[in-house]
């Protein structure tokens, strides 16, 4: 098992396509999914009865429905004298119901022999992150397909694949040490601000420019800045959760509810401020001129404004010289919010660190006139289709600064 890589925290995955059979429960009474023969490669043949934690996910639902229960592995004819016939039965649970024929079945077997048993709904995006998490190929056939050894570089955890891995309930163990005992004597037990952070974490890859490859530079000072944050909010957190415990927290359950719900929000805060502070210092690096969350109408602040609100607001200032971008690490149904910002620019643009949206999501931002630009890292993890659409940071700079010269 390697560090920092999925066999961390899973031996296996097994995914399928749900059948009819298998989602309605109206229509099965026996429970059991059809095609288990690879399942022998992670499960064995001996009967084995394995907690599990369910989970339903789709992309608008923002507390999606699990529950708990057990998984079965067994020979339906263990008596038999030559023949086997192995299936893996499951129970009726809140999550079983939501399920429907097509959405996407996935049973990842944990190192402590405990499995996560993730439904994902029919053509979503998370469907679409999950099968890219894993390194899945698709299935042209009924039953499942296997992947084992999770520690090629596909299966390396960058930022990417923390966010989909923390949606899926599993809480991600990197740090970075060697920045410890400084970040404790530049910050103390305090969280610094965000700016100050990210100004930090750049100043840590003193070899990048902005002047390399911007969809690289991005990428890198995220990936740095989230590794660091999490060093230093792990030592901030063990430390405050002592205190707390000697204290009786650790019986007051709805106060640590609200803890840890107030650590995942400013997590999704910090990372999206942290994303626009590196893609400003990236365009005040390359002298791209801009202005960042300023008021357009109805007190709209988009993130970025090229060449600036002045000349946004500037009636007798070409219209196809404006440029307007979001930023947003993740999109879901976020992305909606930039079409109501700027509305003397037609054709929008959102950046963001979000893999293998659905083409159903692209063509809608498409029909919108919003532009997606992606770093040409994540692009890969897009249909071949969308690859010939999307823009990466690279492009839409040297958009920005043509329309600048003329």
């Amino acid at each position: 098992m390697k560090q920092g890589y999925l066999s961390q925290y899973f031996k296996g995955v097994a995914a399928k396509t749900l059948s009819a059979v298998e989602a309605d429960s109206a229509s099965s009474n026996q429970h059991e999914f059809n095609g288990v023969t690879p399942l022998k490669k992670l499960f064995g043949i001996e009967k084995q009865k394995y907690s599990t934690r369910f989970i339903y996910l789709c992309d608008n639902d923002i507390d999606p429905p699990t529950d708990d229960g057990f998984l079965t592995w067994y020979d339906a004819r263990e008596k038999h004298p030559t023949r086997t016939e192995h299936r893996m039965y499951f129970p009726t649970t809140a999550v079983s119901t939501c399920a429907s024929a097509g959405d996407a079945l996935y049973i990842c077997l944990k190192p402590d022999d405990t499995i996560l048993a993730i439904v994902a709904e029919n053509g979503s995006t998370i469907a679409n992150q999950i099968h890219w998490l894993f390194g899945l190929t698709e299935a042209h056939h009924p039953g499942f397909s296997i992947r084992e050894e999770l520690e090629s570089e596909q299966d390396r955890i960058a930022f990417a694949s923390r966010f989909i891995l923390e949606q899926i309930g599993i809480e991600i163990e990197e740090k970075e040490e060697t920045y410890l005992d400084d970040m404790l004597r530049r910050f103390g037990m305090k969280f610094p601000e965000t700016a100050v952070f990210s100004e930090y974490a750049r100043s840590t890859l003193s070899t990048i420019s902005s002047w390399d490859n911007p969809d690289d530079v991005l990428m890198a000072w995220m990936e740095r800045e989230e590794i660091l944050f999490r060093t230093l909010e792990k030592h901030i957190v063990s430390e405050d959760l002592s205190k707390r415990t000697a204290n009786g927290f650790d019986g007051d359950v709805d106060g640590m509810a609200k803890y840890f719900l107030s650590m995942q929000n400013r997590r999704k805060s910090r990372a999206g401020l942290a994303f626009e502070n590196h893609v400003e210092h990236l365009l005040k690096g390359r002298n791209i001129r801009f202005d960042r969350a300023k008021i357009t109408e109805n007190k709209a602040k988009p993130d970025f404004i090229f060449p600036g609100i002045t000349e946004y607001h500037d009636r007798t200032f070409d219209i196809t010289r404006l440029t307007m971008l979001g930023v947003k690490t993740t999109c879901k149904d976020r992305w909606r919010q930039v079409l109501t910002e700027a509305k003397k620019i037609p054709h929008k643009h959102l950046l963001t660190l979000e893999v293998a949206i659905s083409e159903n999501q692209t063509n809608e931002m498409k029909s919108n006139n919003l532009q997606l630009v992606v770093p040409s890292a994540i692009s890969s993890t897009y249909s071949k289709e969308q690859q010939k659409w999307l823009m990466n940071m690279n492009d839409f700079l040297q958009m920005v600064e043509s329309r600048q010269t003329i």
